[in-house]
């Protein structure tokens, strides 16, 4: 009986022993990973909702939004602008006028992906001022289909109060102007993430 245990007892050491100098050598081979701490991922889960305005300028001497490839020839009609990149620098507002308070800054770009519809893939960091989420940023990427009355894109991540944050956004046009072609759009943004 005593025997067996000390068997198994050293087959348990063996194995940790094998265990532990595979985790060794793995590091000491690649040079560039470790472990990490599990107790980083045991925070508390926080579900917040925001509620911002984005305010889009395309004209004029204070545009927030600028082309910087313009769209192909061949699809730049009513119902498409294939090829068009812009990219913006839009305030977040309280509120859907431009002289609300300032909450943060809506830093990306969009592309116009279909040939068909006013259909954007858009890539977005919501980097905010505002009290303790001053510093933060939520990044959120998606499919913007313009003439859908919500849109609804995901949230990807986020850094300072928003690391491993996740969730989703709606977008819902507030005012289009035809002629400027500024927007305001209101986005909804529900997001889990760890205090």
């Amino acid at each position: 009986m005593a025997m067996g245990a000390f068997q198994n007892f050293f087959f348990f050491l063996l194995i940790i022993s094998c265990y532990i100098l595979t985790i060794v050598s793995e590091q000491e081979e690649t040079g560039f990973v470790s472990s990490i701490n599990p107790k980083l991922f045991k925070k508390k889960e926080n579900f917040s909702h925001f509620r911002f305005y984005w305010q889009d300028i395309v004209g004029g001497n204070n545009a927030t939004s600028i082309p910087i490839i313009p769209p192909l020839p061949k699809f730049n009609n009513d119902y498409s602008v294939f090829g068009l990149v812009r990219i913006f620098d839009n305030a977040l507002t309280l509120g859907p006028k431009l002289s609300s308070k300032l909450l943060g800054r809506a830093q990306g770009f969009l592309a116009s992906t279909s040939q068909t519809e006013l259909d954007f893939l858009i890539v977005m960091n919501f980097a905010l001022f505002e009290g303790k989420y001053n510093g933060s940023v939520i990044t959120i990427s998606g499919r913007d289909v313009a003439y859908n009355k919500t849109r609804e894109m995901s949230i990807i991540g986020g850094s300072g109060v928003f690391r491993f944050a996740k969730g989703y956004a709606e977008a819902n046009t507030i005012s289009f102007d035809p002629i400027t072609v500024n927007t305001i759009v209101e986005y909804n943004v529900f997001v889990s993430h760890q205090d």
